[in-house]
């Protein structure tokens, strides 16, 4: 048995197969979520013929950390390893000046949806995570940097709303066992219409944020085949009927790739597709991968894009960009050894 994952009413139920008390669940519980152990040996506070005893029917975690880098920015960078041998990557970023603490974690082993500026999909799918699997990856961050994590995204590798039910597990610990607020996290997703429709009758606190790259049918399945699943058209009444069921604002993430989708005009298309949407505006300079030809732009095009989308009256943020150098940047996630 795994104990990283476990609930405390699980462990609770452990313990009474164990003739322990409900408080040996409620140490074990604080062990595992805020000490961030990964053996049982250093529960210090439970006494060690309980620990050798629970050591023969259970293990805090079989994950391993395979593969770290750490950037000269400060984000650190993390291939994990599960017990069957696949691994994925998931992120540490640290901000100058903020106590925030995000982890960037994957929901899937690689990637169906195959964005064309993304390196993720290259390898294709190979299966979904469990929640247990996609918490490990917090747990991972937080046993080996001895830090607590405050912020969560959904942005690492995979398609969260293709794995809703175990991200919204994972959710669900990662608000009431890691005690981490339902707002410091974010769910992002390229587009998929039935999964955001779910999210709004739930009715969560969390934030939705949509990859959506481009302001036309056109143009955004060049780069992205799911819109020829869930078209932007349909995705927009998607998403009004989300805003307007939850009253949330919803993040718009728009990756700027050079003389492709970053002109005035481009701009202008844009803010016109956004303006009856309630939402902020994150843009997020293309990070280079090996696949493709694409260029960042200049800062100077960046700016002008800000520029006239903030014209519109929407809040526009420009992405800082973090551990690029070490291939963690958006988009650069690969899960592989390399």
């Amino acid at each position: 048995m795994i104990l990283a994952g476990l609930r405390l009413y699980e462990l609770e139920n452990l313990m009474q197969k164990l003739k322990a008390t409900k408080f040996r669940a409620k140490q074990i519980h604080n062990w595992i979520y805020f000490k961030s152990v990964s053996t049982i040996d250093e529960m210090t506070n439970l006494s060690k013929d309980f620990r050798e005893e629970l050591k023969k029917i259970a293990k805090v975690t079989e994950t391993k950390i395979k593969k770290k880098q750490v950037s000269k920015d400060g984000t650190i960078k993390y291939l994990v390893e599960y017990p069957d041998g696949e691994c994925v990557e998931t992120v540490l970023m640290r901000f100058d000046n903020r106590a925030n603490l995000t982890a960037c974690v994957s929901s899937q082993v690689g990637c169906a949806v195959n964005c064309s500026f993304c390196a993720t999909g290259k390898g294709g799918f190979k299966r979904n995570l469990t929640y247990q699997e996609i918490i490990e990856q917090v747990l991972t961050i937080q046993r080996d940097t001895g830090l607590k994590i405050t912020n969560i995204v959904f942005m690492g590798q995979g398609e969260p709303l293709l794995n809703l039910d175990n991200v919204l597990k994972a959710l669900e610990i990662f608000n009431e066992d890691f005690q981490i607020g339902a707002r410091r996290i974010t769910i992002s997703t390229s587009g998929i219409i039935p999964g955001i429709d779910n999210l709004a009758n739930m009715n969560l606190q969390s934030t939705l944020a949509i990859s959506l790259h481009a302001p036309n049918h056109n143009l955004r399945k060049e780069i992205m085949p799911i819109e020829n699943r869930y078209n932007i058209n349909d995705l927009k009444k998607a998403l009004k009927n989300y805003i307007d069921k939850t009253g949330r604002r919803i993040t718009i993430e728009y990756i700027l790739i050079h003389g492709f989708n970053d002109t005035p005009q481009v701009a202008k298309e844009l803010a016109y597709f956004l303006k009856d949407l309630k939402c902020n505006i994150n843009l997020i300079p293309y990070n280079s991968v090996i696949e493709n030809d694409f260029k960042k732009p200049s800062n100077n095009d960046i700016m002008k894009f800000k520029y006239l989308l903030e014209h519109s009256g929407k809040k526009v943020t420009v992405r800082l960009e973090r551990g690029a150098d070490i291939d963690a940047a958006c988009g650069q996630l690969r899960g592989k050894n390399i």
